[in-house]
């Protein structure tokens, strides 16, 4: 998949040159890498088997009491 995507792209998108392609491949990597960054920073442990509006709910009602 991580070949196959960048490969099938230049195909479709009509490039003709390997510079092209090795652009495509890298933009392709560090964007697929950026998101996998992100997406484990914003993961929030303290929503597990929780629904957001439960886990706000209970931090609503926890800071009153404080």
């Amino acid at each position: 998949m991580g070949v196959l995507l960048p490969v099938a792209l230049f195909l479709l998108l009509g490039l003709h040159t390997w510079s092209q392609l090795f652009t495509l491949a890298a933009a392709i990597f560090l964007t697929w890498g950026v998101a996998d960054l992100l997406a484990s920073i914003l993961e929030k442990p303290r929503l597990k088997n929780r629904t957001p509006g439960g886990a706000f709910r209970e931090d609503w009602e926890r800071r009153s009491k404080e």
